[in-house]
């Protein structure tokens, strides 16, 4: 199986034709679209999609991400080989779904080998249709991520800047995801669960569903993924509290007594 996530958006030519080259090498491949739709450049949002996508995967499942404002430049094309496969720029897209593919080796896509294979120069604007889906295709097709360029140092991999940082008796964290419903989440995970929380100068409830406030209330909870969200029962707390992906914002987790 073969995903794909990428900023290409579903108005232009570019998703078909990734997946006409990816279909041109594998034709029996099997190719999920997660999603065409991140916002355009944002490499974390691009991370954090990839990540939830990995956790409830096959073992050999193959994810190509483009999300790759570099591309054409210096920056490297790679395979990241462990349960599952990553194939994208090295450019921090890996960061969250590395966490869960036990990652045990990783390769710079050889531009010059893949352009022999694909019987074509590769474009420098391109990549996803010349380069990753290509990779991912062999890939699909049982060859070697060795076959296709040199081993890469798994500890210089790049990686985004999104540890939570501690500050006295709060954390400062960062906004890794706003879905369509609004809901805010935040880099925080393993906490221990607060009676409530404080941020931009409000106190907000923590509590286990959305409908356990009224419509139009603020409150905080695991959410599905793991991560601290915060959301609005029936509307929008990223509009509400002004915040979008990559905001730094400090928050207070408050337990019974404190």
């Amino acid at each position: 199986m073969i995903t794909l996530t990428t900023d290409f958006g579903i108005k232009g030519p570019y998703v078909g034709e990734m997946k006409g080259a990816i279909l041109t090498i594998n034709p029996e491949a099997r190719i999920i679209d997660i999603t065409h739709s991140i916002t355009r450049h944002s490499i974390l949002e691009g991370s954090f999609v990839m990540e939830q996508v990995v956790k409830y995967s096959p073992p050999s499942t193959i994810h190509i991400g483009v999300i790759d404002p570099g591309v054409g430049t210096e920056r490297r094309a790679m395979i990241v080989e462990g349960d599952q496969f990553l194939v994208l720029p090295d450019n921090g897209l890996a960061t969250l779904p590395l966490k869960w593919i036990k990652p045990k080796a990783a390769y710079e896509i050889n531009l010059k080998k893949i352009e022999g294979i694909i019987g074509r120069p590769i474009s420098s604007t391109f990549h996803g249709r010349d380069v990753f889906g290509p990779a991912g295709a062999l890939l699909d097709l049982g060859y070697e991520p060795s076959r296709l360029g040199k081993e890469l140092d798994l500890e210089r991999i790049v990686k985004l800047d999104i540890e939570p940082k501690k500050k006295d008796n709060s954390w400062i964290l960062k906004v890794i995801y706003v879905d369509d419903f609004g809901n805010v989440i935040l880099n925080l995970e393993d906490y221990e669960k607060p009676e409530y929380i404080k941020i931009l100068g409000k106190e907000i409830l923590y509590l286990g569903t959305y409908g356990e406030v009224k419509p139009g209330e603020l409150l905080a909870l695991p959410g599905s993924h793991d991560y601290l969200e915060i959301a609005v029962n029936q509307g929008s707390a990223a509009e509400l509290l002004e915040l979008r992906v990559g905001d730094e914002v400090e928050v207070e987790l408050v337990y019974k007594g404190g």
